[in-house]
């Protein structure tokens, strides 16, 4: 099994960032990103992201993020900049001390390009790109809606705005992955897989790189877990710090795709792992699993926004290094 070093996206800003970030745009709920940022702010972004790339060349991983430094509103951010969303109050940001504004769905949810111009910048410092956005049934679960009527009606439309997005990703872009934790903090209910799998179908199909789900703080159940082993993505990922013993179930239970994403380190707290601590976590995920597994994407479990800048970047090389470097 191959294995490659990457990550889920959502890093800290960087050390001096913040402050200076706060200077330029306020400090008010008024003064988060909404897409219509000055130069100035524009410019800070862009050194936060070319920071970022260096660090992750520089630790060795294999697949590089553009890092979201823009994301004031973590996973909710792609609806909070859009023309046809009102953001609301400061809602906690699922059981973590961390907040988003509520993206409030006014109107159609059309393509509004934010995010393949985060990738377009990010595709002139590198050409092997790992986009990361949040999946359908997660982001639809963060906003609230007062245009489409349904929560059905909701997810298909995110789903849509999403997969106009990703079509217009730039040709760097080599894997995408769909972060769904969701999937554990408010499962889905029967009769709602379907419409997750098809969702799934609609972003997969207007990608042109591989395709990725995956959720953390636990593991799907395993009706929908069957469900996404059907869906047009490539891989899924597994939760092997939060949900070790529930993956391995699963993939004994009904295998494992040919291509899967390994939380093999805890992106929330500061503990640094050794390579044998995470090269053991594979080691067992591989030999639970009831298929052959032809290569493995090894990443911190959820993003890395919550740790302190020396330890996030300790978790990078901590990666590369049980990956074995570049492949």
């Amino acid at each position: 099994m191959e294995q490659f070093a990457t990550t889920v996206g959502l890093f800290p800003l960087p050390d001096g960032q913040r402050e200076r970030l706060a200077e330029l745009k306020g400090h008010q709920k008024s003064d988060l990103i909404d897409g219509d940022e000055k130069p100035a702010v524009r410019e800070a972004y862009s050194a936060t992201q070319g920071h970022y790339i260096d660090r992750q060349r520089e630790a060795g991983l294999n697949r590089i993020v553009e890092g979201q430094g823009r994301w004031d509103d973590l996973l909710a951010h792609p609806l909070c900049v859009h023309d046809n969303v009102r953001t609301g109050g400061i809602v906690r940001y699922y059981d973590n001390n961390n907040f988003y504004r509520e993206p409030i769905v006014t109107g159609e949810l059309t393509p509004n390009g934010d995010v393949p111009a985060e990738l377009a910048a990010a595709s002139e410092r590198c050409d092997d790109l790992h986009a990361v956005l949040p999946g359908p049934y997660s982001l639809a679960g963060l906003a609230s809606d007062e245009h489409y009527g349904s929560f059905a009606a909701l997810l298909d439309g995110v789903a849509g705005f999403l997969a106009g997005e990703v079509a217009a990703f730039p040709d760097a872009v080599e894997t995408l992955t769909l972060l769904e934790p969701g999937f554990t903090t408010d499962p889905p209910d029967a009769a709602t897989h379907d419409r997750i799998s098809k969702a799934i179908d609609t972003i997969a199909a207007a990608s042109d790189a591989e395709v990725i789900v995956h959720t953390y703080w636990g593991m799907a159940g395993e009706d929908l877990y069957r469900h996404l082993l059907d869906t047009g993505a490539d891989g899924l990922g597994y939760d092997l710090v939060a949900a070790p013993d529930a993956a391995g179930d699963l993939v004994a239970e009904y295998g494992a795709p040919p291509r899967v994403l390994l939380g093999v380190v805890d992106g929330q707290n500061t503990l640094i792992e050794g390579r044998e601590t995470i090269r053991e976590r594979v080691r067992r995920f591989e030999e639970r699993a009831a298929t052959d597994v032809k290569a493995a994407y090894l990443t911190p479990n959820t993003g890395l926004f919550h740790l302190p800048v020396s330890k996030f970047e300790a978790k990078l090389d901590a990666l590369a290094a049980a990956a074995g470097g570049a492949q």
